[in-house]
Order: structure tokens, then C-alpha cells, then sequence
């Protein structure tokens, strides 16, 4: 028979890990209901209806503003409306362009103002940061957002009570380009219509290959049936699910 002696060092270290894994497990537990406990509302919207054959594009600007007068093309040219979460920050500097995305019929919804981390900041500092992103867009399209879709895409309990304190949804995707890698434009089409499905919020950001991309992608998610809607539309569908 073999006898094994643990130094106390080994034993603290093995008790320590121990603690820690069981914190994350704990914190993963409270985290999920702390979501779940939250208003339909106020809970992240992923995707619309999977009944539904529509599909919502949506472009987060903070940058890239050289590329959106073609994107602006393509999209009229296809008679499609996509949904632009737009920073505060860069609509004060590109107020003209952020007028222009709103008077081709597109839906403007928030990206928060100075895009922030906001996970590491406080209900009064994401509410603080989202009515500032408010009052710009109104002045310049006079018209109020009602959708909100966080930097970075973090959703955490601070950020999703601020955006239903400030009257938001919270919208996310369930289809992500990863296009601000400024990948070839054949992965980025690649990578949505491999994982595209019936009710999609498809993420994009204003690149080179993004806009090179986007015929591509608009004109094959035609001919596979779907309808390309704005977020809110594809919420009407959703709301009836529920």
C-alpha cells in the first residue's frame, strides 16, 4: 500500500482552486437568473420570430464613415432597409451622413454615445451615456431611438436595466460577421449565409470588405425567400410569439 503527504502549501493551493471554481458556478447561477427574473422587455433580443422568413441587417457605427455612402447605395439599389445603431460621438461629427441614413428610410437605433465598455460602468453611468447618445440623434433626425445595442455587444445587469430605465430594447444578433477583422469579402458572405435562419439579426460594421460583400449577401438571401426588414419589424413578429 502507497501512502501520498500533500505539503500545506499543495493542500491550500488544491482548496483555493476548489473555492474558486465553485464562485464561478455560483456566479454563473445567479447571473442566468438575474436575466431570466428581468422583463421580457428588458431582456437582449437576439433574433425575431423563427416562424417568420425575414431577416433584420443591422450596421454599428462609431467609424468607418468613408464607406457608408456606398453601403447607402447598394441597399437602395436593392430596396432594402437596414437598421444603423449609431454612436453619439460620431453623429456629432458626421451629422449630415447620420441625417442622410434617416432620411433614405432607415432605422436609427443607439449605440450609446462615447462607446464605452459598458460593463464597467454603473446604471447612472450607462443611463447617463445613453440619453447623451439621445439627445444627439433627436436633434439631428427629430426623431427619438427606441432600440439600443450596446458596444462591444456587453449585456450585463447594470446595462440591460439602464436601456429599460431609458425606455430600450436591448438588441444583439444571432448572426456575426466579425467584419470589423477586415476579413476577404467571401468570408464575410460565407459566414452569414452558412449561419443565417428564419428571424436572423445579422451584425456588420462599415468596412471595405463589408461593402463589397453586401450585394452578395443581399441578393442570395433573396433567392433563398427571405424578406430583409428593419429590427422593429422583425420585433412585431417576435411580440406575437410571446
Amino acid at each position: 500500500m502507497r501512502v501520498y503527504f500533500f505539503s500545506r502549501q499543495r493542500l491550500l493551493r488544491g482548496f483555493l482552486l476548489l473555492m474558486l471554481s465553485f464562485s464561478l458556478l455560483a456566479w454563473g447561477y445567479w447571473y442566468n437568473l438575474s436575466l431570466q427574473a428581468l422583463p421580457v422587455q428588458s431582456q437582449p433580443v437576439y433574433q425575431g420570430s423563427s416562424r417568420e422568413k425575414e431577416i433584420a441587417l443591422t450596421v454599428n457605427v462609431f467609424w468607418g464613415e468613408e464607406y457608408l455612402p456606398q453601403m447607402l447605395d447598394i441597399l437602395e439599389r436593392e430596396g432594402v432597409k437596414a437598421t444603423f445603431f449609431i454612436g453619439g460621438q460620431w453623429a456629432e461629427q458626421f451629422p449630415v451622413l447620420t441625417r442622410t441614413i434617416h432620411q433614405k428610410g432607415h432605422e436609427i437605433g443607439s449605440h450609446g454615445y462615447a462607446h464605452p465598455h459598458p460593463d464597467q460602468l454603473s446604471v447612472s453611468g450607462n443611463l447617463q451615456d445613453i440619453r447623451r447618445a439621445e439627445e444627439v440623434l433627436v436633434k439631428i433626425t427629430g426623431e427619438r431611438p427606441k432600440l439600443f445595442a450596446p458596444p462591444y455587444g456587453e449585456h450585463g445587469q447594470s446595462v440591460l436595466q439602464a436601456a429599460r430605465e431609458a425606455g430600450y430594447r436591448t438588441i444583439l444578433w444571432s448572426v456575426d460577421t466579425v467584419d470589423w477583422q477586415r476579413p476577404e469579402p467571401q468570408v464575410i458572405s460565407n459566414r452569414v449565409l452558412e449561419k443565417v435562419h428564419n428571424g436572423a439579426i445579422v451584425l456588420m460594421h462599415p468596412t471595405a470588405p463589408t461593402t463589397e460583400a453586401l450585394p452578395v449577401i443581399i441578393k442570395e438571401l433573396k433567392s433563398r425567400g427571405y424578406r430583409l426588414v428593419t429590427v422593429s419589424q422583425l420585433l412585431r413578429h417576435l411580440e406575437d410569439d410571446q
